[in-house]
């Protein structure tokens, strides 16, 4: 059974990558209809993060109605002064701005109102405050808040997948060590180990693999979540890797197996492994809020096509895109599914290592095929064979699964071996 869903699921996300493929944005803006009352006016739409990029637009030569989306990054109060700066040029450029529900703001710009401002319209048609104004477009916008504002302080939506990541991983390790009929006194220190080796190691493997610059330019940015770049400024972590992520887990894991738990470490691996397929989906949704890690643009009537106005420019222009988070989200959760079927309905838990090969295998699978429809990450200083970094790291990551669930034979148990004898 294992063997068909295995070769269904390469099937299929070969398929997808064959299928699915680039589009150019020659001008590097995307095109929609604004509707004022019956009337259709068509406009390009324009949307970056950055603000000095926004100050020079205005300068841009552009056949045509234009609509900006502006993103909280152009208009925070900390930099009022240089934002209000940027909104006259628009408006001495004939722009006129509207709020979210597009209605008009006739009103200047003060520290108290300019993050109402969110779209700037440059037509032939002169829009009035008694119009009716929406936006068609053939792709799906994506623009969410950050997170949950609880009065000054905001739970953002990527904090919470991570809560939800390891949240569900505890409690579906809870289950699986009650089914092995493992003492609970193993878990808490499990929870431990993989929730250092996780965030240290994606931290460290995103700075290593994608910015070693880090290391030289912002050396205490890399193990906490704040930058001395231009003053001490808490930021978060804004870079975690899997491939560092599993890296690290491995060492983690190998120590809590012969120290801790002293069991084979492939019998902690198997059972892991379901719980990090979960707890991979949650992060790519946590990437999904974030508006990071985004695909490569995509023809706009694709029903893939989604539009990242809070994507960061060194993705390239704002365009719509394929959301290659959701692709990678619903690949884990199909892996952890059948995982999850593998350990309840076979016997496959006591051949240690079989599902953990098998993780292995498919996991870096779909992160393998996903990456045809990603945009790069940072610099790829890896590359070989018109493969990027992350596809190149993937490859040994497979190998070592398919060499696991050949070595798993030599490793069975009976169910008595299986269980701890507390």
């Amino acid at each position: 059974m294992s063997n068909i869903f295995f070769r269904m699921y390469l099937v299929i996300f070969a398929l997808i990558t064959q299928c699915l493929f680039a589009q150019n944005y020659p001008d590097g803006m995307s095109e929609g209809t604004l509707k004022i009352n019956s009337a259709g006016v068509p406009v390009k739409i324009y949307s970056t993060t950055e603000l000095a990029d926004l100050n020079v637009f205005p300068d841009r030569k552009v056949d045509g109605n234009v609509l900006i989306i502006l993103n909280e990054s152009n208009l925070e109060p900390a930099s009022f002064n240089y934002s209000a700066l940027t909104l006259d040029k628009l408006k001495n450029k004939k722009y006129q701005f509207l709020d979210k529900n597009f209605r008009l703001i006739e009103t200047p710009a003060t520290k108290e109102n300019i993050t109402a401002f969110k779209y700037a319209v440059k037509s032939n048609k002169l829009i009035a405050s008694s119009d009716q104004v929406s936006l068609e477009t053939p792709f799906k916008i994506w623009d969410p808040s950050k997170g949950i504002v609880l009065g000054p302080i905001t739970l953002h939506f990527y904090s919470l997948m991570f809560i939800f990541a390891f949240g569900f991983g505890y409690i579906l390790m809870n289950r699986i060590f009650k089914i092995d009929n493992v003492n609970q006194k193993y878990l808490e220190p499990l929870f431990t180990w993989t929730l250092i080796g996780t965030i240290l190691g994606a931290r460290l493997g995103h700075v290593i693999f994608y910015q070693p610059e880090l290391f030289k330019e912002d050396f205490w940015s890399v193990f906490l979540p704040i930058s001395t770049k231009n003053g001490l400024k808490f930021t978060g972590f804004s870079g975690l890797a899997s491939h560092g992520a599993t890296i690290a887990l491995i060492f983690t894991t190998l120590y809590y197996s012969f120290k801790i738990i002293k069991k084979n470490p492939f019998w902690v691996y198997d059972r892991l492994g379901i719980v990090v397929a979960l707890g991979g989906a949650f992060v790519r949704l946590g990437n999904f809020f974030n508006s990071e890690i985004i695909g490569k643009p995509v023809d706009p009537n694709s029903p893939f096509a989604l539009l990242f106005p809070q994507q960061s420019s060194e993705y390239g222009v704002t365009v719509p895109r394929y959301p290659s988070q959701l692709f990678e989200a619903f690949g884990y959760v199909c892996l952890f599914v059948l995982l999850w079927i593998l350990y309840k309905k076979t016997n496959k838990k006591y051949q240690q290592g079989w599902l953990f090969g098998l993780f292995f295998i498919i996991l870096w699978a779909i992160r393998f095929f996903v990456e045809f429809l990603k945009e790069p990450q940072g610099d790829e200083f890896i590359q070989f064979g018109g493969l990027n970094t992350g596809q190149v790291l993937s490859i040994p990551f497979m190998i070592a699964g398919v060499v696991i669930m050949i070595m798993s034979k030599k490793f069975r148990i009976t169910q008595a071996e299986n269980e701890k004898p507390e």
